[in-house]
């Protein structure tokens, strides 16, 4: 009697995991004139959308949402913590406009 040897199964790659971030940023006043975000989005493969903003001489507060992979967003929001930004998450939707 002849045995069937199965192929092995390829194991599938496992899906990278998709993430949307919707951020409080505070930029302190050193920072405010510099194009932070544009540079985040060179720097790191995520899309970047301004929500809100109001800027100030003294302050800037943005609410950003960062769209792509989870590590990519992840390593994002370290990197603004490093330049100075304040970081929180958005607990309610922004009213659209």
């Amino acid at each position: 009697m002849a045995v069937k040897k199965r192929a092995a199964r390829k194991a599938k790659p496992a899906a990278k995991a998709h993430k949307t971030a919707r951020l409080w940023l505070m930029f302190p006043p050193k920072l405010i004139t510099k194009p932070v975000v544009w540079e985040l989005s060179q720097k790191f493969p995520v899309i970047t959308n301004v929500r809100q903003a109001s800027v100030t001489d003294e302050i800037g507060l943005v609410c950003l949402e960062l769209d792509g992979l989870a590590d990519d967003v992840k390593k994002a929001i370290t990197w603004l913590g490093r330049k100075g930004i304040s970081v929180e998450p958005v607990e309610i939707n922004v009213i659209e406009s």
